[in-house]
């Protein structure tokens, strides 16, 4: 055969050549992973004392009252407990979480509720029917991390707003978002994760005004309002005027009955929660039928203000424990709040220090905590950590100090050598 005879492809071997897959979305590779959950998968070890992770107390939970509203609705009415359900989600739990806002100082009912699968599943609703790619979100800065992940999937610009040990300044948002233009603004008025701060009356007041006179919504996230140990309750931000037409208050059962319920509320005005509740028909349906019908079993016939009572009493033996050990354990010149409540306190050390280089030694000590600087959306402060206090009881968290003011003294000491 002459060398330049045309080469034959066979159907065999041209069935063998496989073209490249398509790349990811442009949103998945531009949003990391939550280094919260990637510090809890480090210190998964049993003998670790951990401060990182915003875990409420398991030997707190009410077991024995969730059971026993599985079992009864299991028992009575099997067939409506394991079927497909509405989007909207269970006419019990809403009126259940109906007249508990309403007795918080929101009038709210039943039909003003959508049911989540968790309170972030609400925000990632709300970022679903608000926000076309570029929009602008404003976030306090530092902000709840899992939130930066839920923008950023949505294709929206974050834009930081400045905060204090008061909370979100009004005078910087009022300055940002007329400069921004932002659809949308995002904030834990009450014991703020990452910090633990709460805003005052006349910084929500501040707040609602600014966001009536500049045309945006806002996004409440209220996780931790009745884990409060001391000082007056404040009233929602979506209860402030120029703000009640404008605010999506999204409620949690997480941190009050069991996290691993997966169930969470959303309250909106009309037009957009009807966008939630398509957003969620496409998303998965509804939530676990049977989960809902335990959890509204569970607030009929349980005393869930009686069980918060007692989780309160232990969060704010912790909280104080955590306090008093600070002193010793953190370098002086650190600085840290007090929060009221909720279940972190925000700690930064002296100028110089870099807290995410020092967690590798903390854990080698098998004692944790998470770095401050993911949660900025803005320029991050190497210094800052969040503390956890609500995991562990005072006993682990004297002991934990102990072994992060080991752990602090020897990477510093192993820097000056």
């Amino acid at each position: 055969m002459p060398d330049h005879a045309p080469t034959l492809v066979t159907a065999s071997a041209s069935a063998t050549a496989t073209a490249p897959v398509p790349a990811l979305a442009a949103r998945a590779a531009r949003t990391g992973s939550s280094p919260v959950r990637d510090i809890l998968a480090l210190t998964a070890r049993p003998e670790v004392i951990s401060f990182a992770g915003g875990l409420p107390a398991p030997e707190l939970f009410d077991a024995e009252g969730i059971s026993a509203a599985f079992r009864d609705v299991l028992a009575e009415a099997p067939r409506q407990a394991l079927q497909y359900s509405t989007s909207e989600g269970d006419p019990a739990l809403r009126a259940a979480v109906a007249a508990r806002t309403t007795a918080r100082g929101l009038p709210t009912g039943p039909d003003d509720l959508l049911v989540t699968t968790g309170s972030q599943q609400g925000l990632t609703l709300l970022a679903t029917t608000l926000l076309e790619p570029g929009d602008v979100v404003l976030v306090e800065d530092p902000c709840y991390l899992a939130a930066l992940q839920i923008f950023s999937l949505a294709g929206a610009r974050v834009v930081a707003v400045p905060t204090d040990d008061e909370g979100l300044d009004p005078a910087a948002l009022d300055e940002i978002a007329a400069r921004e233009k932002p659809k949308l603004l995002y904030v834990i008025p009450t014991f703020q994760n990452p910090t633990g701060r709460t805003l005052s009356a006349e910084r929500r007041a501040a707040v609602a005004e600014v966001a009536a006179r500049r045309g945006l919504w806002i996004a409440e996230d209220d996780p931790y309002g009745e884990l409060r140990f001391e000082g007056e309750p404040q009233r929602w931000l979506a209860s402030f005027p120029g703000a009640e037409d404008r605010t999506v208050l999204l409620g949690s059962f997480s941190k009050v009955m069991a996290p691993g319920l997966r169930l969470g509320t959303l309250r909106a005005p009309a037009a957009l929660r009807r966008a939630c509740v398509i957003a969620k028909q496409a998303a998965d349906l509804h939530t676990s039928t049977v989960d809902q019908a335990a959890a509204a079993r569970y607030l009929a016939d349980a005393d869930l203000d009686a069980h918060l009572a007692r989780v309160r009493d232990a969060y704010r033996e912790r909280r104080d424990a955590l306090l008093a050990g600070l002193p010793g354990a953190l370098p002086e010149g650190s600085r840290w709040n007090r929060p009221a409540g909720g279940m972190f306190v925000w700690a930064t050390l002296p100028a110089g220090y870099d807290a995410t280089a020092l967690l590798p030694e903390a854990v080698r000590h098998d004692v944790a905590y998470v770095p401050g600087a993911p949660f900025f959306a803005g320029r991050p402060d190497p210094a800052s950590m969040r503390l956890s206090f609500v995991t562990h009881g005072p006993a682990e968290i004297t002991e934990g100090l102990r072994r992060l003011r080991t752990a602090l003294g020897a990477a510093v000491g192993r820097e000056a050598a």
